[in-house]
């Protein structure tokens, strides 16, 4: 049994109290989005603006509440910036990974990290932090690194995720195409994290865990690149989104943002992870 685990309880005491005070995040450190004059989505994770714009240290808290939870999750804290142009937003995240875990196999997992915002903003009625409560919806939108190699270097075949393989005929070279759905998995059912995104970011809903549904309006958008143990990641969408289901953020408007983090190479995917309670958040005018 080693250290951490031994800290657990009082770790859960910790996350107990944080709850307790999601829902009056004042006294967190503020996250201000500048406003730049860059044009188009922000995605350029190179930009000059990024250098204007205050960075805040998010502590991030091993996710212990539901099951399966992560009491050793790698990441303590995340550095985060934004901006916004009027039209679109963007929020800058940088943390420590010694090791890059872009691909899904068998038994092994990506990197990941999301964005959540509640969906309406009330000071008074914040959702829970934790995927959002019944009547309280938030948006997330999350990166992945598995999603940012396929933009990147293109979608991979089987042979590229299994190199060892040997595969004697698929199913579409002899059946009927309506016969072929129930032989072809996730792609069968029209799973659509399953299929081949031009976006590294999955627009998506949530109301309470086990609810997380991903939107049928797909406008996020993003950037992500690891180099010498540490990611930097921008994540960008419309500040007004297409349904009544996204947040309609105006240029001086106040909310609050949260976030979660996964390190693939820990084991950690879905409710394993690493997560953060809100933080006020305001765009600039």
């Amino acid at each position: 049994m080693n250290r951490r685990y031994h800290l657990s309880p009082l770790i859960f005491a910790v996350l107990t109290l944080s709850l307790a005070v999601a829902a009056s995040p004042s006294d967190a450190e503020l996250l201000q989005a500048i406003r730049v004059k860059d044009q188009g989505h922000l995605t350029d994770l190179q930009a000059t603006f990024w250098k204007q714009a205050p960075a805040v240290n998010v502590t991030m808290l091993p996710q212990v509440i539901a099951i399966p939870k992560n009491p050793n999750a790698s990441v303590r804290s995340l550095s985060v910036k934004a901006a916004h142009n009027g039209q679109w937003l963007a929020i800058l995240l940088e943390w420590k990974d010694l090791t890059m875990n872009d691909r899904i196999v068998s038994d092994k997992f990506a990197d990941q990290v999301a964005v959540e915002l509640p969906v309406r903003y009330r000071k008074d009625a914040l959702p829970s932090p934790m995927m959002g409560d019944p009547g309280g919806r938030v948006i997330i939108w999350q990166w992945r690194a598995a999603f940012q190699r396929d933009v990147d270097k293109g979608e991979p075949t089987v042979r590229d995720l299994y190199p060892n393989t040997l595969v004697d005929i698929y199913p579409d070279q002899v059946l009927k195409a309506i016969d072929v759905g129930p032989y072809t998995g996730a792609l069968g059912l029209d799973n659509p994290i399953s299929r081949h995104k031009q976006s590294p970011v999955l627009d998506q809903i949530a109301e309470g865990w086990g609810t997380m549904t991903v939107h049928s309006d797909q406008q996020a958008d993003g950037k992500g690149e690891w180099r010498d143990g540490v990611w930097r990641v921008v994540i960008t969408h419309p500040l007004v989104g297409v349904s009544e289901n996204q947040p309609r953020l105006q240029p001086g408007d106040e909310t609050v943002i949260a976030f979660a983090v996964w390190d693939g190479g820990n084991r950690e995917v879905g409710a394993r992870k690493a997560w953060s309670t809100w933080i006020p958040f305001r765009l600039a005018k």
